[in-house]
């Protein structure tokens, strides 16, 4: 490894940070696209100079952006997502019929294998296809015209498909969570779609244990053992031993069990990272104590991590497309926060460090390891 590249999405533009291989000194580059709001940057594992860039706001719309070096320029692809399956109007929070809208892209999510793919999650929650680097796209309406289509809600923060896991040993095999409709599978490469809700329990839901309405905020997935499902909900930490086909609650002691992040240690299986807030209706740590909580044995005991991370008065939020891992030895783990703050540890956790303090509220950050 010669060089980490943190890809920081906000409110007023992108950032790229970078560092060499020793990963302690940083430099930032931005704003790009300053003043706009930047939700999501990715760049893809085939090679690491195409990144794609989703750019939403209330005066230009959607704008989807592209770099083929790294970031240092970029290019406006194709920005046009249009619903091509038929369905029935979805609910709205009051249960009455609301029509589809898009309205933004969420989440981008590279190919594995063929650089010029990639796939966007979409508010209202659809999924979307490009094969020619993004220039054209195409809607996977298997998806959003799912029997089920009709009863999907939007959560707080929209009805948006957030999150993407494509699986390392099936291509054919595609994970999508939505807020608040709940997870999905394909297993033909997104032409049908299953839930995969069993044993999740929302309290708030006229059924808590429905197959449909559940909000969950984030999946994550480790490479060398994809059926092994981690996830983070509106309340509950859960995990799955079998592809999402069942759930069981992996909470235990933690200080609260409602969060938006999960994530994995790049090279172990069992170790998972959580960062959790103190309810549905105050977004910010336990008792204002920034702490990041690792499990090395796959959920069944958490540790805090606290080590240059504040540890009073700090009120600021972590959102779910906000940390990241790098591939590093030891793996990097990264976050960052609604109150602008960048947090980096080189050791897996042990120790934190602010890469940057000042930047405007953070969307989303993902990490490139580049060799």
């Amino acid at each position: 490894m010669s060089k980490v590249r943190v890809l920081v999405g906000t409110a007023k533009g992108a950032f790229i940070i970078t560092s060499d291989a020793k990963r302690q000194k940083w430099n930032i580059d931005g704003p790009h696209f300053g003043g706009l709001e930047m939700y999501h940057l990715k760049g893809s594992p085939v090679n690491p100079d195409r990144i794609y860039a989703s750019q939403a706001g209330d005066w230009f719309g959607q704008v989807v952006h592209r770099s083929d070096d790294g970031g240092k320029t970029w290019e406006t692809v194709n920005n046009e997502f249009t619903y091509e399956g038929k369905t029935e109007p979805h609910q709205w929070y009051d249960g009455t019929p609301h029509p589809w809208e898009f309205k933004r892209v969420w989440h981008f999510e590279p190919s594995l294998h063929d650089v010029d793919t990639v796939y966007a999650g979409v508010e209202d929650a659809a999924l979307f296809k490009s094969t020619d680097g993004g220039q054209t796209w195409k809607e996977l309406a298997g998806l959003r015209t799912h029997e089920t289509g009709n009863q999907w809600a939007p959560g707080a923060g929209g009805l948006c498909l957030h999150t993407i896991l494509l699986d390392p040993n099936d291509p054919d095999r595609i994970f999508t969570a939505i807020s608040a409709a709940g997870a999905f599978r394909s297993d033909d490469g997104g032409e049908t779609w299953k839930p995969i809700t069993e044993g999740l329990h929302s309290d708030f839901l006229p059924e808590p244990e429905a197959e449909i309405g559940h909000c969950v905020h984030r999946i994550a997935m480790h490479p060398a053992n994809p059926n092994v499902l981690y996830m983070q909900k509106h309340w509950d930490v859960m995990r799955s031993d079998n592809a999402g086909d069942e759930w069981y609650e992996i909470s235990g002691d933690l200080p609260s069990d409602f969060g938006f992040v999960v994530d994995m240690h790049a090279h172990d299986p069992n170790t998972v990272y959580v960062l959790p807030i103190k309810s549905d209706g105050e977004h910010y740590p336990p008792e204002g104590k920034l702490r990041v909580y690792r499990s090395r044995d796959g959920g069944k005991a958490w540790e805090p991590l606290t080590k240059g991370l504040p540890q009073e008065n700090f009120y600021n939020n972590v959102l779910r497309d906000a940390m990241c891992v790098d591939k590093a030895e030891p793996c990097g783990i990264y976050f960052g926060t609604t109150g602008g703050q960048v947090y980096a540890s080189n050791d897996e956790g042990d120790n934190w460090t602010a890469i940057a303090e000042n930047l405007p509220r953070v969307f989303s950050v993902e990490v490139q390891t580049l060799e």
